[in-house]
């Protein structure tokens, strides 16, 4: 008795990513104990951690500037209120980058928003405080954007901001205290705006 075999051909759908932007150093990074679930809002800092507590919140669009862009990734990190980048006493993963990181994936309005302290400078250095973004979007590499910075940082001077590129828009924002005493600020991002190879 012969025996059939059925062979099934099955689709295999390769899903091609598209390169943008340029160097990107340490961006790889971003993956280091990612959560599986993202939400459009979230705490780098437990209460209890030292520094001035900061809100900074937003919309991230599309490159025409008014569509918003759902489920994009913002990953953020920055140095603690002393300047240093330190990781926490148990953390194994993403060292480099301290433990005031997280993550954010922007809602159907493409709103983004977390809670931190405000940076510190490097020290002894001339840079002015700072907190670095990295973009995910869906089918395209992560990439960098420009740093955000905070209008009024004696640091901030004419020279610094003359190296900035613009990219995603200005950094520069105004933050100001709010009823509670927490300094509050606010950044819309344009997708692809001045990254090399968006188009």
């Amino acid at each position: 008795m012969k025996k059939l075999f059925l062979i099934l051909f099955i689709p295999v759908y390769v899903f091609s990513q598209k390169n943008v932007g340029d160097a990107c150093e340490d961006c790889e990074l971003i993956y280091a104990g990612m959560p599986k679930k993202l939400s459009w809002q979230a705490s780098i800092c437990s209460e209890n951690e030292a520094g001035e507590k900061l809100e900074i919140s937003g919309t991230i669009y599309k490159k025409d500037g008014k569509t918003p862009a759902s489920g994009v990734i913002l990953y953020v990190y920055h140095t603690d209120v002393k300047g240093y980048y330190s990781p926490a006493p148990n953390q194994k993963l993403a060292r480099k980058h301290g433990h005031l990181r997280a993550w954010i994936k922007t809602d159907v309005n493409g709103q983004y928003k977390f809670y931190t302290i405000r940076p510190a400078a490097y020290p002894n250095q001339k840079f002015p405080a700072h907190i670095h973004p990295i973009i995910k979007e869906p089918n395209k590499n992560e990439y960098w954007i420009d740093d955000f910075h905070f209008e009024g940082d004696l640091l901030l001077t004419a020279s610094e901001k003359a190296n900035f590129q613009n990219r995603g828009g200005s950094g520069i924002i105004k933050i100001s205290k709010n009823e509670k005493g927490i300094w509050v600020g606010k950044r819309d991002i344009i997708l692809g705006k001045n990254i090399p190879k968006y188009d």
